[in-house]
């Protein structure tokens, strides 16, 4: 198992693991809203044995990570991605998110073009949802002790996870339960809800100018109509890879697909950018 590592920010400390040759193209790997850094779980080794040196975070107030943080979101989270970026040895590096974590590598481009060489998007969430404004205003209340934990935990099995399922998800899950049963953890987590939009990162598209590959499930909750999500992202830029019976997580749920796909649209980037 990877040793837990902490780089320092200004709220507190987020946890990271890095494996892989040290002179190998750095790949930084940046969860979703609610999930844990185990969520790459698929995706590292393949990885590691094809020389890439693998960094993977926990965001903010989830998993090893402080729970100082007062703030939460794209930008912050931006901010610690390329502050790793910085303390690994500098880009360009390959930054690849699920869900909030697609719209922050994809702000920290924007910022930092100097730092990315590509980027991959799983589930990603780069504009609001319409229903976005509406839901945030339950959080407060779906998210409180002594239920929010469970709610979170049922709504990740079922709606998010709908479709394949992971041979392990029952174990991932119940690690995010653990976690967010701690009071401080899930004070953090609502905390996030409450203060994350899209908002800041949908005009920023435009100044992003590197390879982009994504991954949208054909039954993916958070969007409207998911074939149309696709075709917006293909518009923006990004080679898109619809995939059948998947939700939000490609990732761990069809890795099969996910995997090979990276490996191959990280081997094609130009020698200079590998």
């Amino acid at each position: 198992m990877s040793t837990v590592q902490f780089i320092q920010r200004p709220e507190g400390r987020v946890a990271y693991t890095v494996d892989g040759p040290a002179d190998g193209r750095l790949v930084v790997l940046v969860p979703g809203m609610g999930d844990l850094r185990s969520t790459w779980r698929e995706l590292v080794g393949p990885l590691v044995d094809a020389g890439y040196r693998v960094a993977v975070t926990d965001l903010r107030g989830h998993g090893d990570s402080d729970t100082t943080f007062r703030t939460h979101g794209d930008i912050a989270t931006a901010a610690d991605v390329l502050a790793l970026v910085d303390a690994l040895g500098g880009g360009p590096a390959v930054l690849v998110g699920n869900s909030m974590g697609a719209a922050s590598v994809a702000y920290a481009t924007a910022e930092r073009p100097d730092a990315v060489a590509a980027l991959v998007l799983t589930g990603p969430l780069l504009r609001n949802p319409s229903s976005g404004a509406a839901a945030r205003l339950l959080y407060p209340l779906l998210f409180a002790r002594p239920w929010g934990a469970a709610l979170w935990t049922s709504y990740y099995r079922g709606t998010l996870n709908r479709g394949r399922k992971a041979p392990w998800l029952e174990e991932h899950i119940a690690a995010i339960g653990a976690s967010m049963r701690e009071p401080a953890h899930l004070a953090q987590f609502r905390s996030l809800t409450m203060q994350l939009t899209h908002a800041p990162v949908t005009p920023r598209l435009p100044e992003i100018h590197v390879p982009m590959l994504a991954f949208v499930g054909r039954r993916d909750p958070d969007y409207h109509d998911p074939v149309a999500e696709a075709a917006w992202l293909e518009e923006i830029g990004a080679r898109v890879e619809l995939l059948d019976d998947v939700a939000h997580y490609p990732q761990h749920q069809a890795p099969e697909v996910v995997v090979p796909a990276v490996l191959d649209f990280l081997a094609a980037l130009p020698a200079q950018d590998r």
